[in-house]
């Protein structure tokens, strides 16, 4: 199910100047569909709707800089103010109307709110990557990435499912999705958008100290992973591709 203003203004930017960029639409838990935030439509519209529990991103445009503050949950990043119900255990699936960047590694981090996920910084909460997937098969050049595998060329959705980790405790949580793409030397394009989760059912686990980061602070502008050129000679030689961001927590 997707709304006709939302089709319209996917449609709109595939056939303007920016089709390469793209957006976080909405999520899907089992069978329940929860609306995301729409740049192109009137933010007045969607701010503070008992229906939105996706926080505010500023438009299907990139970030630019490891180090800019709006890398957390994209500029301004506006809290909503409701919640996506999930058992730990369960899949959330991400749903993109479009993707057409072909190179660059995914990953899906949580973020634990405390008792409110609207007052909490994104900034300067604990983060914590939960799934990740880079480069397939192949070289860095002319490999098969997860982004290529994303793309959907007929016109449907692109579906990222991510499951929460049994083990994780119960309560609320930020959930970060971010595609970096690396298409273009020395200049790579973030792209995050936050929800907010509230875990009904979990176990008795939390990532200890050592898993958790801030954004920006999570990446180093100058790894090798994102300071990249991956049209040389050297990146056809080159079938292996790090992560950035530190490895996933699995919850064990």
């Amino acid at each position: 199910m997707m709304l006709p203003a939302l089709l319209a203004a996917c449609l709109a930017v595939l056939s303007g100047p920016v089709v390469a960029h793209g957006g976080l639409a909405n999520y899907t838990v089992g069978d329940t569909w929860y609306r995301g935030y729409d740049p192109s439509a009137p933010a007045e519209e969607q701010l503070g709707q008992p229906w939105m529990v996706q926080r505010q991103w500023a438009s299907i445009d990139p970030i630019f800089d490891a180090d800019d503050k709006f890398i957390a949950c994209n500029n301004p990043g506006v809290a909503p103010p409701s919640y996506i119900p999930i058992e730990a255990g369960e899949d959330i699936t991400a749903v993109y109307y479009y993707w057409l960047h072909p190179v660059g590694p995914m990953t899906v981090w949580l973020a634990h709110c405390g008792d409110d996920c609207a007052t909490a910084d994104v900034n300067e909460v604990g983060w914590f990557k939960i799934w990740e997937a880079g480069l397939l098969e192949g070289n860095l050049a002319e490999g098969t990435w997860y982004q290529k595998q994303f793309q959907r060329w007929d016109g449907s959705p692109g579906l990222w499912p991510v499951t929460i980790p049994k083990s994780l405790k119960a309560g609320l949580y930020m959930i970060r999705h971010e595609i970096l793409s690396i298409h273009i030397e020395d200049k790579p394009q973030f792209y995050p958008e936050c929800g907010h989760l509230n875990i009904t059912t979990g176990g008795d686990v939390f990532p200890e100290e050592k898993w958790l980061q801030k954004f920006p602070g999570a990446y180093d502008k100058n790894d090798p992973s994102i300071k990249i050129n991956v049209y040389t000679e050297e990146a056809m030689k080159t079938t292996n591709y790090t992560i950035p961001g530190g490895p996933v927590w699995t919850g064990a």
